[in-house]
């Protein structure tokens, strides 16, 4: 089976050895996404809604470079730093995947990468007729 890897270009996908996307025939698996920009700052530090919105956005990129878009996506992971900020996140989420409506689970973690990250999504999608 066919394996197409897609990298964002950042510095942590070479230091850590990892790919912002990996499709292998009809699957795709979106890496851990946080609203960072291309040189590694983290944008709208503490907000989790907007990081949220910032960090769909950036997998809906990285699912285009392989052919797929977000009503492709039938699972995403979500960690948050404070379940304070879960009715936030769970709203911009719903903004962003709402017509979709993956499975999806949300955690809290102590700590994420980028000081003033909030929120980290992760997605699975599956492409093609079923």
């Amino acid at each position: 089976m066919k394996r197409t890897n897609v990298s964002s270009g950042t510095v942590w996908e070479t230091e850590v050895g990892y790919s912002r996307a990996v499709r292998t025939g009809p699957f795709v698996f979106v890496t851990g996404t946080v609203a960072a920009d291309e040189t590694g700052t983290v944008t709208s530090p503490g907000d989790a809604y907007e990081q949220t919105l910032q960090a769909i956005d950036k997998v809906a990129a990285a699912l285009a470079r392989v052919g797929a878009g977000v009503e492709d996506i039938v699972r995403t992971r979500i960690y948050i730093t404070d379940m304070a900020d879960a009715a936030d996140v769970g709203r911009a989420h719903k903004r962003k995947l709402g017509h979709v409506m993956p499975a999806t689970t949300m955690v809290a973690v102590a700590g994420l990468w980028g000081e003033g990250s909030v929120v980290e999504i992760e997605a699975d999608a599956v492409v093609g007729d079923q």
